[in-house]
């Protein structure tokens, strides 16, 4: 017996349907604090906070003033947040550890995702103490898409059937088409940053910091490596449909295109708006809907074992 195996065999075993409640609060929240991030930009109260750890120089909260405006509440209340996924990533560690003591690897996921929010936490002050460097916001976005990522492999880990062993439940090749699909993906998510990064919606008012590439044309090659991920999305939902050998696989890849018709469409819409802060945000909603839809989709293709 392993040294976790006899540390979490003293604890009391959360229930099943609580355990996989937290999993599911913990996807929520991640995917929640993307949003809030998002309302923190695109109101232009990224700096609202303008020190980190401190909001204010001498002060952890806002010092208010007859000039203060909403820009460091709307900042001080997404840092805040980020103590409910910490509670939420620590409630998932310790359900992960005493209802599935033997899942090596969904627990290595587990504290991923607890070990990710310090580190996001850290890189998120280095982007403030910075001015909002367009990179170190992106990388801050992208920091969050992994934690959902691995947000979903544990949702989705919750529901194998660790008793028997790993099988395959796709033709081999719609497996590889799928993970293919799942790297182009990526790319489009890095894509979509830079697109950001190069846009009007900055963060701050008063910061002018911004990639330097043109808007225009990073706006093109984003849009045309969705068109490409957007063909392979179609190329594995017809190889899951053809070759899959259980009814969730098929119903996972469905949504997956779901979700990437309607981000194609809010993109567009909003390119060709003037990019309005709401279809902005609902398209950071999408990128983090179609990371846990990729990923869910990727993993329903093979039973997993212990």
């Amino acid at each position: 017996m392993s040294l976790v195996s006899t540390v979490t065999s003293r604890l009391p075993v959360m229930p099943l349907r609580w355990a996989r409640g937290i999993l599911i609060a913990n996807l929520v929240a991640e995917i929640g604090i993307v949003v809030t991030g998002g309302v923190v930009r695109l109101t232009g109260s990224g700096l609202g906070c303008p020190t980190w750890p401190e909001c204010m120089p001498g002060s952890f909260t806002p010092v208010r003033t007859d000039e203060s405006s909403i820009h460091d509440l709307v900042e001080f209340g997404n840092r805040l947040l980020t103590f409910v996924v910490v509670i939420l990533a620590i409630a998932a560690l310790y359900s992960v550890l005493t209802q599935w003591p033997r899942r090596g690897r969904l627990q290595l996921v587990a504290l991923g995702v607890l070990a990710g929010i310090p580190a996001q936490a850290i890189l998120g002050g280095i982007t403030v103490l910075t001015g909002l460097n367009p990179y170190l916001v992106a990388g801050h976005f992208l920091l969050s898409m992994v934690l959902i990522a691995l947000s979903t492999m544990l949702v989705r880990g919750s529901r194998d059937d660790v008793s028997g062993p790993g099988e395959l439940l796709v033709h081999p090749m719609a497996r590889v088409v799928g993970l293919l699909t799942c790297l182009v993906g990526a790319v489009v998510v890095v894509l979509g940053t830079i697109v950001t990064g190069s846009g009007p919606h900055s963060g701050d008012a008063d910061t002018p910091a911004r990639t330097g590439f043109d808007p225009r044309v990073v706006s093109w090659l984003h849009a045309d490596t969705v068109m490409l991920f957007s063909g392979l999305v179609v190329a594995t939902l017809v190889a899951v449909l053809i070759t899959a050998r259980a009814d969730e696989v098929r119903r996972a890849w469905w949504v997956v295109l779901g979700v990437t018709l309607a981000q194609g469409v809010i993109g567009y819409v909003q390119y060709f708006t003037a990019l309005p802060v709401v279809l902005v945000l609902l398209h950071m909603l999408g990128a983090s809907l179609l990371v846990a839809a990729l990923t869910w989709g990727v993993l329903a293709m093979r039973r997993h074992p212990v």
